[in-house]
């Protein structure tokens, strides 16, 4: 499992939490809050530690990929520093699992992560891919499933498809009514491509007709979901539909 530290500069905390890490056997990489050295890294984080020294005014562009970073991705982020309330205006409390200020005891912080993702991880979460052109539901789904499940973020259906050519979710939420390509050819292009064409996908659909329910069913999804459902609901129906499928 990786572990990315974002640091200022290579502090006697930094060490000391690679060492650390490192005797828990993670793999550890370590790299400067720079947009462009962080953009090239390949590997998938289980969590990305920020270790600033100041109040990271001068980086807020920086912090902002590393948020929309984790956020794509499903990273959660463990801030270690003083000033954290202006990092907290930048990066939503669902992403920024906790803040350590000083005085920092390293032990404590590396078992504190080490618990977490053991306890949370994406290694120990299925993994739901949900497609929506709508950044507020997007951000909604996220919200309500974020403690189960890891969830993958999509705004297109390219998007999704770009996602599914190199990773494989558990489930699809896909959003029935979307501009440009919107769900019944999603569901088609997954259907017609061998590498993910099994993946199961369930339609998030705002209309609740007779008509509108039998043209979104004749497609053979795994089922639809409306998005007027209270989310407890939806939340639930979600985990009935892993449930089922432990059962077969």
């Amino acid at each position: 499992m990786n572990i990315l530290i974002v640091s200022e500069k290579n502090s006697l905390f930094v060490r000391s939490a690679m060492e650390q890490f490192t005797e828990l056997e993670y793999h550890v990489v370590v790299e400067s809050l720079d947009v462009q050295k962080i953009s090239k890294l390949k590997d998938s984080f289980e969590a990305l530690i920020l270790y600033m020294e100041s109040d990271g005014e001068d980086k807020t562009q920086d912090i902002v990929y590393l948020r929309d970073k984790a956020v794509e991705e499903d990273i959660p982020i463990f801030y270690m520093g003083d000033e954290a309330e202006s990092l907290k205006r930048l990066i939503p409390d669902h992403v920024l699992q906790h803040v350590f200020q000083r005085p920092i005891d390293i032990k404590q912080v590396v078992q504190k992560i080490d618990e977490y993702i053991k306890s949370y991880g994406r290694h120990v979460k299925k993994k739901i891919l949900v497609v929506d052109d709508s950044g507020a539901m997007l951000r909604n789904i996220k919200g309500w499933l974020e403690n189960d499940y890891q969830v993958i973020l999509a705004n297109s259906g390219a998007m999704a498809i770009k996602y599914l050519a190199t990773n494989r979710p558990d489930l699809v939420l896909l959003d029935y009514e979307m501009p440009v390509v919107d769900g019944s050819q999603v569901l088609e292009m997954i259907r017609t491509e061998t590498e993910f064409s099994d993946v199961p996908v369930i339609f998030l659909t705002s209309k609740n007709d007779k008509e509108s329910i039998l043209k979104v069913m004749t497609l053979k999804p795994e089922g639809y979901l409306l998005k007027t459902m209270e989310p407890d609901r939806i939340v639930q129906e979600i985990h009935n539909f892993f449930e089922k499928r432990k059962r077969i």
